[in-house]
């Protein structure tokens, strides 16, 4: 497992709350194969806002298995949208073998890693939404040779019960890593690289 040592610097007059969220992120354990990084944060969903870009790799220098986006917003006032002060808004992308990607129950799929990854980690969570979209690229032309692809797109939100964001960031992530095709590991062990057989 990795921790995640540091992101954005922690500053005086943040909102305790908020505060107390950004010491969470630091602290959460995520997979070797997922790659975490600070993105510009939007500034007009809420006051306060932090964003992580994800990439999921089956080794180091590996291909990229997955992309995700983990946004964190907070406004002091709440939210009616959101029913409470804080809401994760969170993307995925990976792309899919054509027989799953085919699969009319893919998005439910999708949408049920969400739930678990979630009621795993027992994240307080409330109001989930989202929206599960297969895209279908096609080659013409002078890239007629290369193969049709097909990825899956997740774009789902919630609103965590507390400032406790540790628990939502390693959900978010375990979720990119299901997306990715990497199978769950269990509390205390360390996931061996998959071998890409050509």
């Amino acid at each position: 497992m990795t921790v995640i040592k540091s992101f954005t610097p922690s500053v005086a007059d943040l909102p305790e709350p908020f505060r107390r969220a950004l010491r969470g992120i630091r602290q959460a354990s995520i997979r070797n194969e997922v790659v975490l990084h600070e993105i510009p944060a939007p500034k007009r969903l809420a006051p306060y806002a932090v964003a992580l870009g994800a990439q999921v790799f089956e080794t180091i220098g590996g291909p990229e298995l997955a992309t995700g986006r983990f946004i964190l917003l907070y406004d002091p006032a709440g939210s009616e949208v959101w029913q409470g002060a804080f809401r994760v808004v969170t993307y995925i992308r990976a792309s899919l073998e054509s027989d799953v990607g085919t699969d009319p129950m893919v998005g439910a799929v999708a949408w049920t890693w969400l739930v678990e990854a979630l009621e795993n980690h027992q994240a307080d969570y409330d109001h989930a939404g989202g929206t599960a979209t297969r895209v279908l690229s096609e080659s013409f032309g002078g890239l007629a040779t290369q193969p049709d692809t097909i990825d899956i797109e997740l774009r789902a939100s919630w609103t965590p019960g507390s400032p406790e964001a540790q628990d939502h960031l390693e959900a978010w992530a375990d979720m990119v890593c299901a997306f990715a095709g990497l199978p769950p590991v269990p509390e205390g062990v360390t996931a061996m690289p998959r071998i890409r057989r050509t």
